[in-house]
């Protein structure tokens, strides 16, 4: 227990110390700012290392402690998913409901082939002998964009409102759409295509996704009923703790998709509508500060994480290689997977003027896809995908989250 206490104790100090130099010094948005701090603090403690081992190796034993999946798909990720869509704004997300239900949808499946059949091509080319299900396994865990790397990037970037709900609901929906497609596929490649039913992959897909969000209508109702009926501020801010934990922890037993359950639910509690039949000025102002506390103290802790995350890694040089090739084929695969929609929706819903390239280049990769990798078995290749994972994801934050507010700025139609 007092290892626990200790590595969170770590966690938190090192995510204050980098939070600060960030924002008194670099000025970056805090995503970004936390995660090249602690890139180029884990290379420091590589260099020193050379001289002295003792700070390698107790940042060894914290990455060694911390199951990284199970941190962020099972615990963290409902409260982070539970707090975007609780502050997103629900009348642009209900007129741009078609488009962000296809994207989150259509447009990870599509995605998901699109980058494995590419991928596979690729390590074949560079003499790395993959099978396809297991590129087809990094198509599913690189596909869904980050809500979180998204949110924090977009609103220092002044996207236009209607073009920031199409991203951040896509985001927050298509986590909770790229787990259960990664769950999936992961579920084919461990007991081999002969052994799983077309009805079976339907069935859990199915049960994933229409549960979790029917899951998260009821506990979003349930919370609002609640806090109708009383008028306390504390115990208010409790209960949408209760039930962001306990619909968790029901989601996991039920075998029901939890992020699409929390995003379900915040959404709910976050409406205009119910905020104002629900709570007082005082609730939702203590309810908007609680969860962007917690929010950016998990968020900050997350990029710490990642970036630390690279003394797990082996580094071979042709996974390297991989990783920067996969890059613009990644990028590709979401453009040409997002043209089918967008055409679709175009004329009816006044997108604004390059909406693809702005959502392709804003689409940010993050905690979630490293996450999923870790997740995968020695036999599924995970040192090579893992290595593309992350060469993929810290181009993401830290390439396109620095340029995606210049590229807004240079095609916005004034």
């Amino acid at each position: 227990m007092n290892d626990y206490f200790f590595i969170i104790t770590i966690l938190v100090v090192l995510s204050a110390v980098f939070g600060y130099i960030n924002v008194r010094f670099l000025k970056l948005p805090n995503t970004i700012g936390l995660m090249l701090i602690t890139i180029v603090f884990t290379m420091a403690v590589f260099g020193i290392s050379y001289v002295d081992s003792t700070l390698l190796d107790a940042e060894r034993y914290i990455i060694s402690q911390i199951d990284f999946k199970t941190v962020l798909l099972d615990v963290m990720l409902s409260f982070l998913l539970f707090a975007g869509a609780l502050h997103t704004n629900f009348q642009q997300l209900k007129v741009q409901r078609w488009p962000v239900l296809v994207f989150s949808t259509f447009g990870v499946l599509v995605s998901t082939f699109l980058v494995g059949g590419s991928v596979y091509l690729l390590l074949q080319l560079l003499g790395l002998q993959v099978e396809f299900i297991y590129c087809l396994l990094f198509g599913a865990l690189i596909s869904p964009t980050d809500p979180i790397a998204v949110l924090g990037i977009l609103k220092k970037a002044g996207v236009p409102k209607k073009l920031e709900a199409k991203i951040v609901g896509e985001s927050l929906f298509n986590d909770g759409v790229g787990v259960v497609v990664f769950l999936t596929i992961f579920q084919i490649a461990s007991l081999g295509t002969g052994e799983v039913e077309t009805f079976d992959v339907f069935k859990l897909f199915g049960q994933e996704v229409f549960g979790g969000i029917l899951l998260g209508a009821g506990l979003g109702w349930i919370t609002y009923r609640l806090m109708k009926s009383i008028d306390d501020y504390d115990i208010e801010v409790i209960i949408t703790l209760a039930a962001v934990m306990g619909g968790t922890v029901i989601a996991h037993k039920l075998h029901l998709s939890a992020p699409l359950a929390m995003v379900t639910a915040g959404l709910i509690v976050g409406n205009d509508t119910v905020r104002h039949s629900s709570m007082s000025e005082i609730t939702e102002t203590y309810v908007d500060k609680f969860w962007e506390l917690l929010d950016i103290l998990l968020n900050t802790i997350l990029f710490v994480l990642i970036g630390m995350e690279m003394l797990v890694l082996n580094f071979e040089m042709s996974y390297v290689i991989a990783g920067l090739i996969a890059i613009p084929l990644i990028l590709l695969c979401r453009y040409v997977s997002l043209l089918l929609p967008i055409n679709l929706f175009k004329k009816k819903l006044d997108f604004v003027p390059k909406t693809n390239l702005i959502m392709t280049w804003g689409g940010l990769r993050g905690g979630i896809s490293i996450a999923l990798a870790l997740g995968l078995t020695e036999a599924m290749e995970r040192d090579l995908f893992l290595v593309i994972t992350y060469v993929v994801v810290v181009f993401s934050i830290l390439v396109q989250g620095l340029t995606v507010g210049k590229l807004v700025k240079k095609v916005e139609v004034k």
